[in-house]
């Protein structure tokens, strides 16, 4: 069983009332521990404040909490730590009440295995059944609202096939199951816009900024289904998995790009 503290007490107890639980009411991050540290935690932080902006809960992070998240890291070599942000308590209607009590709920993970292999070979990947749907004030936000990644993750994935390739009802490309996507055709790099649906990661936006340092011309645009032959290559991105190449979508082939090791190299990804 993960470690688990709420409200900086550990124990696995939350109010059955809490809103996170009766309806999503909050997001989360997942960070990873290198070497005892947290990596991109200051832009992780960023990112959790900002979307509780969004969603209208006043929330920072306290010196108090980074501090526990960093000494939970300092601890271990390797693994993961989530980070869950919830509006708190609010009784039975869907309004939210007009004060609101962060819970802040942290726990810590191992390491998924297969990533380090992941990494190494590249993989596959092919088609949801399942499309997301479209709702801009929540467009790249980390939400509670997870349903949809359930039910994706849920259907079997078919043999041969590593990770499911998810679009939304207009049919454009819009993430994996778990990580945000870059297409490669010569200079040109483009990754699907978050505008409608999907998550926008920190590694996402960690690696728009070191593609650009590397000279590569970055767009973020909608991409269809039907346009992805037009690329050469094609990898993945988030917290957890750094940067994977993909070596297939469907019954579509790509080489694997040859900058995907320096881009790991420079955001110090290898697993």
């Amino acid at each position: 069983m993960p470690k688990v503290w709420v409200n900086g007490e550990r124990h696995h107890r939350l109010d059955p009332l809490d809103r996170g639980l009766a309806y999503g009411d909050g997001l989360f991050a997942t960070m990873r521990i290198v070497n005892g540290s947290i990596a991109f935690l200051s832009e992780h932080l960023v990112r959790l404040s900002q979307g509780a902006k969004r969603l209208g809960m006043p929330w920072s992070a306290s010196n108090q909490l980074v501090l526990q998240l960093e000494e939970l890291a300092g601890v271990e070599t390797r693994g993961c730590i989530k980070l869950l942000l919830s509006r708190g308590c609010g009784g039975r209607g869907y309004a939210a009440p007009e004060f609101c009590d962060v819970t802040e709920v942290v726990s810590v993970h191992g390491f998924p295995r297969h990533y380090k292999h992941w990494q190494q070979a590249g993989i596959a990947i092919t088609t949801s059944p399942i499309r997301l749907s479209t709702q801009p004030r929540l467009a790249g936000i980390k939400h509670l609202n997870r349903l949809e990644q359930v039910l994706i993750k849920s259907e079997p994935i078919v043999e041969g096939y590593d990770d499911w390739l998810v679009l939304d009802a207009r049919n454009d490309v819009v993430e994996s199951s778990m990580a945000n996507l870059f297409f490669v055709n010569g200079t040109q790099v483009v990754t699907p816009s978050m505008s409608l649906s999907g998550v926008a990661g920190i590694m996402r936006e960690q690696m728009i900024y070191a593609l650009i340092d590397l000279g590569f011309e970055l767009e973020a645009r909608p991409i269809a289904h039907s346009g992805l032959s037009q690329f050469q290559h094609a990898f993945m991105t988030n917290s957890l998995i750094g940067l994977i190449d993909i070596n297939k979508i469907d019954d579509l082939d790509y080489a694997q790009a040859p900058f995907t090791q320096t881009l790991r190299r420079n955001l110090h990804l290898i697993l």
